[in-house]
């Protein structure tokens, strides 16, 4: 990119009062590269429909910001800006009306050309959520499909350690600049993701963290992929927006479903009833795609390796039976199981241990 060029645009983005739509609406009428609509005179750009602070801004482009920018792009090959205009900008997302006009990217940028497909969730995932992000990712990943998520913590960050940690590919979409980790303690994660992947985001170098900026993001993870996974999300969870922009942009929608009772699922359950595919497995999703995509359902995600439940001592398996699928508490498993209290701890341990049951928020417990 050219510096001329890439000054237009960041000119062009931080005009007060054009977003999104209204930049490309400027850019396909104006019949002229951006470096030249930003030249245009007063009188034209009226034409255009632009006022007049917003011509005053064009003719005083912020220069700081964009020697900064320029800076940044040329201080590693890996960084890169990537406007509407670019080759290099992912023809799926060029699709949906607000699609950024910008986008800052850090890693592998053939990436954005690739099927994607999102996985999201809850940041407060329980055990099994964050096992079925990273066992649907890992084999979605070695399907050939990149996988994209928010790099928050929870589900977001489970799905890109199950892509990299199957050996395949991840972009994650950030709610800060590609310069800002948020949160903190995924430094290691995003270097990672830096290295093997791709870190992406349409919003101005030095953007801290700022709620408002999130649902902002999640159009783009949504209109780079063919289709939106939900691992897990309560009734009231930013990751029915993404589910939501995802059906608005005509792109497939799957949910995991869960227990009646686990608030982390009623948000998936809600996805059912409106339209959203039911999947258990991975290969649910990979058939469904596989028509469009070439690509051959050949794994299917395995529950982790444990004890053989008919192994266990007859009184185990008594209380692996009275526990179910469904949180219960301890003090229901002790009028169910007629067990001491000391005796139903240390049993719930052993089963725990052995991955035969898991916790959930409360002090329950459910069987895997």
């Amino acid at each position: 990119m050219e510096e001329d060029d890439l000054a237009a645009w960041l000119t062009l983005d931080r005009c007060p009062g054009i977003g999104p739509v209204r930049l490309r609406a400027l850019v396909d009428t104006s019949n002229c590269p951006v470096s030249e609509l930003c030249q245009l005179d007063r009188h034209s750009l009226t034409t255009l429909g632009l006022k007049p602070a917003q011509i005053d801004a064009l003719k005083n482009p912020p220069q700081a910001i964009i020697d900064a920018s320029w800076q940044w792009l040329n201080a590693s090959p890996n960084h890169h800006i990537i406007t509407l205009n670019h080759d290099d900008y992912p023809e799926l997302l060029k699709t949906i009306h607000d699609a950024p006009p910008i986008l800052y990217a850090i890693g592998n940028v053939d990436l954005l050309h690739s099927p994607q497909v999102a996985i999201i969730g809850s940041r407060h995932c329980s055990p099994g959520g964050a096992a079925c992000a990273r066992d649907f990712a890992g084999v979605l990943a070695q399907s050939g499909l990149t996988i994209t998520s928010g790099m928050a913590i929870g589900i977001d960050s489970h799905a890109h350690r199950g892509a990299l940690a199957a050996n395949g590919h991840t972009i994650a979409v950030t709610g800060t600049g590609t310069d800002r980790i948020y949160p903190a303690n995924n430094k290691p994660l995003a270097h990672e993701i830096a290295e093997q992947g791709l870190i992406l985001s349409d919003l101005p170098l030095g953007t801290a963290a700022r709620r408002e900026n999130f649902p902002r993001r999640n159009r783009i993870i949504s209109g780079l992929s063919l289709a939106t996974l939900v691992v897990e999300a309560t009734r009231k969870s930013g990751s029915l927006i993404t589910a939501r922009l995802a059906l608005e942009q005509g792109r497939e929608v799957f949910a995991i479903p869960g227990s009646i009772h686990n608030p982390q699922a009623k948000g998936c359950h809600q996805l059912i009833r409106q339209g959203a595919k039911l999947v258990e497995q991975a290969s649910d999703i990979i058939e469904d795609l596989g028509s469009l995509l070439g690509l051959v359902a050949e794994h299917s995600v395995q529950p982790p390796d444990t004890q053989p439940v008919d192994s266990l001592d007859e009184e185990y398996q008594h209380l692996l039976n009275q526990i179910g699928y469904d949180p219960v508490s301890v003090e229901t498993l002790l009028q169910r199981s007629g067990l001491t209290i000391d005796q139903l701890s240390s049993m719930l341990l052993i089963l725990e241990l052995n991955d035969h049951i898991q916790t959930a928020p409360g002090g329950l417990y459910f069987r895997c």
